[in-house]
């Protein structure tokens, strides 16, 4: 491979982890989620270009995110080595990257979905950007902030088909929204030391570990009854409500022994890895035992 065409390799490939591809996968099994339990259908290009765009939308707010965040991601050993803390990339080739991508995927979004789904995709870029990052230096309540952003991208695929904001699509929603909490404050307990080092606030450094332990028990006690909603809704079906409550008793097991053992780290990791079972299992379950409807 000759030099020119390994550094333009090198550039595409830092482009492309500016939009954080793990998260974006997330976001893109829960917006397809959202597609396919609305009642109704999406074409298929409909759907491609709904289901991409909102990657893209997303993608545009990690872009900016790591764009906000250079000088801090240096002192984290998960983001140190992203394209501008290590110094390969210049600033302003992320920024404008960040909102060319923005100004691609809204419009496309309007256009493969409807003006609804593009205005909640516009709300969560700039509720990601401009408020929850720049929270993040002052205040663990950005957490709550941030939420609302990770949580959108379902209720976005449920518009897209629908056109309406109603009790199914609010239901996916408030289950991410609660899904995220014991899963960043895991996070921030086994990172503790990396988030002071960045200057970042997070539940363990504002309350305490023991503090943060009780949070994410009670966070999941609000998540089981808020995860059974979509059979209360009939979306899905028995096998759905089965596996939502031993999904769940298991996340708040699991929590619960965090909390009266006192556990740290370890706990913590394991947690925040249950998590993301737990949310796979949920939805995997949700769109398997789908009940159709008109």
């Amino acid at each position: 491979m000759s030099a020119r065409a390994e550094t333009v390799s090198t550039t595409a490939s830092d482009l492309i982890s500016l939009t954080k591809p793990r998260l974006s996968s997330l976001v893109l099994i829960t917006t397809a989620g959202g597609v396919f339990l609305a009642p109704g259908s999406l074409a298929t290009p409909r759907a491609l270009v709904t289901l991409l765009a909102t990657a893209g939308t997303v993608g545009a707010a990690n872009a900016l995110n790591c764009y906000w965040e250079r000088h801090s991601d240096q002192f984290m050993a998960r983001t140190r080595n992203r394209p501008l803390p290590a110094g390969r990339m210049e600033p302003s080739v992320a920024l404008w990257f960040g909102i060319s991508l923005a100004l691609v995927s809204l419009p496309a979004l309007a256009l493969g979905a409807n003006l609804l789904t593009a205005g909640l995709g516009l709300l969560a870029l700039l509720s990601y950007v401009l408020a929850y990052t720049p929270l993040k230096a002052r205040t663990s309540a950005a957490m709550l902030v941030g939420a609302v952003p990770g949580a959108l991208p379902p209720l976005m695929g449920w518009t897209a088909v629908t056109n309406v904001l109603d009790a199914g699509g609010f239901a996916l929603f408030a289950i991410l929204f609660l899904w995220q909490m014991p899963h960043f404050i895991a996070i921030a307990l086994f990172r503790k030391e990396e988030y002071a080092a960045a200057g970042l606030k997070s539940v363990p450094l504002e309350r305490g570990d023991e503090s943060s332990r009780a949070q994410i028990v009670l966070y999941l006690v609000a998540l089981i009854p808020m995860s059974l909603l979509p059979f209360q809704l009939n979306i899905s079906g028995p096998w759905y409500l089965a596996s939502a409550v031993v999904l769940g008793l298991s996340f708040l097991g699991l929590g619960a022994w965090g909390f009266f053992r006192r556990l740290g780290k370890p706990w913590a990791r394991q947690t925040f890895f249950y998590s993301l079972i737990y949310l796979t299992g949920l939805f995997v379950a949700m769109t398997l035992d789908r009940i159709p409807r008109g």
